[in-house]
């Protein structure tokens, strides 16, 4: 069949049966809950009705995934941020030239060469958190996981941003950020009530920026020499498109973005561990301390809690121009929502993909080949920048903790929660044991 131009015809996405989304409203669901329906119900490219003039894309299907984020990002783009009033005109959401030349100048900062000057800074926020977790073991007192996981994040962010560790009062004055973060989806549509709402908030996470842009602009540099926070003013001298206010407003990105994630799959992970014990086991079966076979598994238990609970969850973009898509017509001016979250859970490309299996990583065929079936921190040109960082950190960790300590959580949360990340909804209490571990 052709068109009176003589083209094939055009094939619409398929769409959710309004009926499933008006029972799912009806119910109070979570998107994730519409979103999953709509992946099982019609497929790897599904069209959902959530208000707006035409449907919502929802894309999970790899190869619709390369295409969007990877092939052709041009076409699918960044529109806004949901954390814009916090980052500003940060390298998360700025656009265009300027996201371009902000992340060139961050890029090699992040890989080879450059990550090398972090690794004193992420081992000595990992030992610090031994340090703690041994005293916590000392005196059998309780604590939060994810209280921990978020004070290691923010100590190893604040050493690299700056050359220093984290002292009590700034960590207090920090963790305003992931306050922030947590009422974005609760704030006004209007950007002005929305800003007026965390103004207070706003207003001590500035004065903390500045006071860390001017102690790296005028005072010596900290005990493991300057941090990233110089990068950015050596540019500043070169390139007057950093001035005080953007150097702010990438600082703040990167605090966000270099630590809430890292804390969130930290927490995950000691969540699944405790249901999962026989993985920590087999992680330090894996070879002796410091060995490569044991940095590989121990990456490996990151990597496959990134699978259940991505860094970015949902990849909200918009059509610049029309395309199609694996066969489907996708017009201009839509909005689609790529979902790592789903496609990880994918059976057709995991199997049984709700059993948390770290070996996925490690044996051959374990994990699929096709490169838009797991993208945790994103694909393509605007892919997470800091995701060497985040696994050397989080490894980094591990290698201090895993063979140390066993964990008894006294309470787990009642579910996950959907907002800047998948978080668990709820404290994460335990216990820790001082012990040599399986191979010490």
């Amino acid at each position: 069949m052709v068109t009176e131009t003589g083209a094939p015809p055009k094939t619409p996405v398929p769409e959710l049966d309004p009926a499933e989304i008006a029972r799912w409203q009806a119910g109070g669901g979570e998107l994730a809950e519409l979103l999953a329906l709509a992946r099982e119900r019609v497929g790897g490219l599904a069209a959902v009705r959530l208000g707006g003039a035409r449907p919502t894309v929802l894309v999970t299907e790899p190869r619709a995934v390369q295409h969007v984020l990877a092939q052709h990002a041009d076409r699918y783009v960044k529109r806004s941020h949901r954390a814009r009033l916090l980052i500003g005109d940060g390298v998360l959401s700025a656009t265009g030239d300027a996201w371009k030349n902000q992340r060139r100048l961050l890029q090699s900062q992040f890989t080879g060469q450059g990550m090398r000057r972090y690794e004193q800074r992420i081992a000595g926020a990992a030992r610090a958190a031994a340090i703690r977790w041994a005293d916590h073991a000392r005196t059998g007192r309780e604590f939060d996981i994810a209280t921990e996981m978020r004070h290691f994040a923010l100590d190893t962010i604040w050493r690299s941003l700056t050359g220093f560790v984290l002292d009590a009062a700034t960590e207090a004055e920090l963790e305003l950020v992931g306050t922030v973060v947590a009422a974005l989806p609760r704030l006004p549509d209007d950007s002005v009530e929305a800003h007026e709402a965390v103004a207070a908030f706003l207003e001590r996470i500035d004065a903390i920026a500045h006071r860390a842009i001017e102690a790296a602009r005028t005072a010596p540099p900290g005990p493991d020499g300057p941090g990233l926070l110089q990068v950015l003013l050596e540019a500043s001298a070169e390139r007057p498109e950093y001035t005080d206010k953007l150097i702010r407003d990438e600082l703040v990105t990167l605090m966000l973005a270099g630590h809430e994630t890292t804390a969130t799959t930290l927490t995950w992970l000691y969540l699944l561990l405790d249901r999962h014990p026989e993985a920590r086991e087999q992680a330090l079966a894996s070879g002796p301390a410091g060995s490569p076979e044991r940095r590989e598994a121990l990456q490996a238990l990151v990597h496959e809690t990134l699978r259940f609970y991505p860094s970015a969850w949902i990849l909200p973009r918009w059509t610049a121009e029309a395309d199609t898509v694996t066969g489907f017509a996708i017009e201009a001016d839509t909005d689609l929502l790529v979902c790592p979250y789903l496609t990880h859970r994918d059976p057709a490309r995991w199997p049984e993909p709700e059993r948390f299996d770290p070996t996925r990583f490690t044996r051959p065929g374990g994990r699929p080949a096709e490169q838009g079936a797991y993208l945790p921190f994103g694909l393509g040109p605007r892919a997470c920048l800091g995701m060497q960082f985040a696994l050397r950190e989080s490894v980094a960790l591990l290698e201090e903790l895993l063979p140390a300590f066993s964990v008894t959580l006294c309470g787990t949360p009642p579910r996950a929660a959907f907002g800047f990340t998948v978080r668990p909804d709820g404290p994460t209490p335990a216990v820790v044991t001082a012990t040599a571990g399986p191979t010490g």
